[in-house]
Order: structure tokens, then C-alpha cells, then sequence
């Protein structure tokens, strides 16, 4: 295999690589950030020209923040900007249940928002001049490379007909909840929709409201209002399964009054902002739940393996750690054999193994999250009212959130050790990496 510097993402597709990655969202853009750091070409392929699109997932939860710091991203996270969530409550029927202030959670930083596109394009100008990394702009997936059951590369297209095949000696799917590489692998996927979808919507955030967020319900209805970077809020809102006809049916002003009955302090920001369904987004919200991940030559990564709900906002963060505990796994496979050695499926069984596990353990959490959401007969209501506020009147209850926002992370010092430096070591302060800051930065 020659070696590759990088070319102008439209110009030319290398003919071989060492990883391809197809997708260029969170789990792509970080891991081929991260493997060039370590001199490991890669090509990261993705389908649009560019990232304005919209996103739902753009909170990071706060080790995911530690671990972006402790990666070396703090500088450029701060040089754009973003927004600390300081802390969250829940209010039910009207009354406010359950107060966390995310300030009050020894030695963690607060979760930040700061839009996906910006989070991917601060990944991709680290590894821009990086050698042997590639960014094709533009191509999309058509067809795996497969010989004797093998995957040995990817057929891309883009344009009118043009197409190219890149070679490698794993193809990495990291291309999101509707994977054309899952669908192309014959990997068995478990699809299990949920009871309920969501519509979300933007608001302008008035200063007063500041950088809390609210989880406010009612009966089996709720939203999530989360404050977003620069000064909007971001606002999600439980379907019935199938049910976005019937509230269309029912008209816009309809769906209006529904919101502010919900949340009357959100009112009169949705009498004056909201004017059309074009003001929404519907999101259909399923899980994916797979046994197998990888074959010989191919393996699968964030939503493409594992698709989460938006509860808690895992998806990105889950993402990212698939991508951070891959880059060793990857360095190793690649330092066996011989530059044409196509890694395989065994090598990868450890990773996924515990990855999957992890996913599982945070899936049930959610479903959970979504059980006691969705509880709609009275008695039921006050019982989980009274569960809130005994929660909230708990003198330890900070001990057990943080539990429950550290159970939702599965990265530790010597993953951050292995992805930042490659070497079998764990974290010396004696020796730190080139690319570590300050957890709290």
C-alpha cells in the first residue's frame, strides 16, 4: 500500500487505504481524527458537501466533555463557543418535583450544547493536515468490496455515475441510524420501534431563562426544553406512535394550545414564534440492537450498531465512546501481518463484546425513563410525583445522579491514555500527553 497525503476532498478518492470510514458524523469524524494522530491512514467518506443540516443530538454530557478536554479538542471547543447547562428540572401537573444543579457534582465539568456541525467540523480541521488522512466531501456509499466472504473495500459514487473503488483493510460503518453499510453487510439487526416518536421545534431563549433545563410532564405527555447554543431553546415533544397524522388532522393551533397547556411558562414563546408545521421536526424513534457488529474486513459503530433514543441525548455520546475505545483496538489489529492483512471479525470480539454491553445497559435505562413518562392513569400520576419529590428531598440524591451520569459513560483513564498516545500505558502525570488539558478547561 503507498502512502497518501491529503487531497482536495472533491479532487480524487485514493484507490487503497488502511480504515475506510464511511459517515461523517461524530463517530467518523473523531475516529479518523484520532487515528491520524497516530500516522494511520484513513479515508472518511461522506455523502454531503456540507453540515448544515439539522441535528438533534448536540448535547454533551459531562464526561463526554472530560473526555473531549482530556483528547485535546478544550481550545477549539472554546474558541467557537458553547453553552453550560448549569441544571435541569422536572415539573409534573404544574409542580416543580425535582431540582438538579449540575454544579453541584464534585469534579465534573457541566454538559455543554454547542451545534453537531461545529462539534464535526472542529474533528476534521484537527486531522485536516494530518498525513495520510483523506476527507472525500460528496461520495456516498453504493457497495461493499467482498472476495470469498471477505470485505475488502467499498464502492463509492457521487455526481452522475461516477464511481470508485477504495480498497482496505477494514471498513468501518459509522454512517448513523438508517446505515446503508449495515443494510449492505447482512449483519441481522433487531429494529424494535418505540411506543411513542417526537416533534421538536426551536424558540428564541429570552435572557431571563438563562442555561437550565426543564423536564415538564403531564399525565402521559411531556417536553423536554433544553437551552442551545447561541440563544435558542430546543424543544421535544411525545408523539403516540403513528400519531403525527391524527395531530396534523387536528390543525397547527391545535398542536399550539397542546404545548402551552403543557408548559405555560413556554407560551407565550410558542404563540409568537411558532406559525407552521415547517417550524417542526418529526423524529421516529426506534432502537437497533445488534449480536453480531463486525465480519472480517468490517465493523459497525454508533447509531449504524447500536441506535438509542433520545432520552438523556445518548446517541452522540455513545458514539464518540465507541469511537475512543476503538482507536487502540484498531492500532493493534493494523501492527499485525502484513499492510494487505485484512483485520478480522475476531479481533474486534472483545470491543464489541463490551460496547454492546454497555449500549444494552444504557437502552434499559432509557426504557425505563420512558415507562415512568409514559404513565397516564391518576393514580399512577401521583405516585410518580410523590417518587420525584422524595428523590429530591433525598440528602444523598446528588451521590445518586452522579452514579447514573457516570453509568451512562464508559471511558477511563486509560482509554483516554490509549486513544491520545497509542502506548499500552495508563495515564502518568509525569508524562503527559502532547494533547491533554485540564479536565475542567
Amino acid at each position: 500500500m503507498t502512502d497518501h497525503t491529503n487531497p482536495t476532498p472533491a479532487d480524487s478518492a485514493p484507490a487503497e487505504t488502511e480504515v475506510l470510514i464511511v459517515g461523517g458524523g461524530p463517530a467518523g469524524s473523531l475516529l479518523a481524527t484520532l487515528l491520524a494522530r497516530r500516522g494511520i491512514r484513513s479515508v472518511l467518506v461522506e455523502k454531503q458537501t456540507n453540515l448544515e443540516r439539522s441535528f438533534r443530538g448536540e448535547t454533551i454530557a459531562a464526561p463526554s466533555v472530560t473526555s473531549l478536554n482530556r483528547l485535546g479538542f478544550g481550545p477549539a471547543l472554546r474558541a467557537h463557543g458553547f453553552l453550560e447547562t448549569t441544571s435541569v428540572t422536572t415539573i409534573a401537573e404544574q409542580r416543580e418535583v425535582l431540582h438538579v444543579d449540575y454544579r453541584k457534582f464534585a469534579g465534573q465539568p457541566l454538559p455543554i450544547d454547542i451545534p453537531q456541525p461545529s462539534l464535526i467540523r472542529i474533528f476534521n480541521r484537527a486531522a485536516a493536515d494530518l498525513q495520510g488522512h483523506v476527507y472525500l466531501s460528496g461520495w456516498a456509499f453504493s457497495s461493499l468490496i467482498e472476495e470469498d466472504g471477505v470485505v475488502r473495500g467499498a464502492v463509492l459514487s457521487r455526481g452522475r455515475g461516477e464511481r470508485v473503488s477504495v480498497r482496505a483493510r477494514i471498513v468501518i460503518g459509522a454512517d448513523g441510524r438508517f446505515s446503508k453499510v449495515r443494510k449492505a453487510s447482512g449483519l441481522a439487526a433487531d429494529i424494535q420501534p418505540m411506543a411513542r416518536d417526537f416533534l421538536s421545534f426551536k424558540l428564541p431563549r429570552p435572557p431571563e431563562w438563562g442555561s437550565a433545563a426543564q423536564l415538564v410532564i403531564e399525565r402521559d405527555k411531556h417536553l423536554v426544553i433544553l437551552p442551545t447554543f447561541p440563544d435558542t431553546l430546543r424543544v421535544g415533544h411525545n408523539l403516540p406512535k403513528r400519531g403525527l397524522g391524527e395531530l396534523r388532522a387536528a390543525g397547527f393551533d391545535a398542536f399550539k394550545r397542546g404545548i402551552m397547556a403543557i408548559s405555560p411558562q413556554l407560551a407565550p414563546l410558542v404563540d409568537e414564534h411558532l406559525r407552521s408545521w415547517d417550524d417542526t421536526g418529526f423524529l421516529e424513534i426506534f432502537t437497533a440492537e445488534m449480536q453480531e457488529w463486525a465480519r472480517d474486513g468490517l465493523l459497525l459503530i454508533g447509531d449504524a450498531s447500536h441506535t438509542a433514543t433520545p432520552i438523556l441525548g445518548q446517541g452522540v455520546n455513545l458514539a464518540m465512546q465507541d469511537s475512543i475505545t476503538l482507536v487502540p483496538v484498531l492500532a493493534a489489529a493494523l501492527g499485525r501481518g502484513g499492510p494487505e492483512r485484512v483485520l478480522t471479525k475476531a479481533e474486534f470480539a472483545d470491543f464489541v463484546a463490551t460496547r454492546r454491553e454497555h449500549k444494552l445497559h444504557v437502552t434499559g435505562f432509557q426504557r425505563m425513563q420512558e415507562a415512568n413518562l409514559a404513565v397516564a392513569d391518576p393514580r399512577g400520576v401521583k405516585l410518580r410525583r410523590l417518587k420525584y419529590r422524595l428523590l429530591n428531598a433525598f440528602p444523598g440524591k446528588y451521590r445518586v445522579f452522579n452514579k447514573v451520569i457516570n453509568a451512562q459513560h464508559a471511558i477511563d483513564d486509560v482509554d483516554l491514555a490509549l486513544a491520545r498516545t497509542g502506548g499500552p500505558r495508563a495515564v502518568d502525570a509525569a508524562d503527559p500527553s502532547p494533547y491533554e488539558v485540564s479536565a475542567h478547561d
